[in-house]
């Protein structure tokens, strides 16, 4: 499970690239919290239902954020 962790910091590393180079600067730097996080998680060598545990936490701030950014924040037909 923890190389699964270390798998999910490669893949959002790789976000967070794309990111900056589309100039999206605070996406990128959201998603390089993400890496570090998923990164730093990876190597502590937790048991397998730690492991779920915060993969669980992760995915619910995600969806409360998620839900909270599209409802209040987003502003449907706004664009550059």
């Amino acid at each position: 499970m923890d190389r699964t962790f270390r798998m999910l910091s490669f893949w959002t590393g790789i976000f967070a690239v794309m990111f900056f180079v589309g100039e999206m600067q605070s996406m990128a730097f959201l998603f390089l919290a993400q890496t570090v996080f998923f990164l730093g998680v990876g190597f502590l060598n937790l048991s397998e239902r730690m492991y779920m545990y915060l993969f669980g936490a992760y995915c619910t701030i995600f969806f409360i954020g998620f839900t909270y950014y599209s409802n209040f924040i987003l502003v449907p037909g706004f664009g550059h």
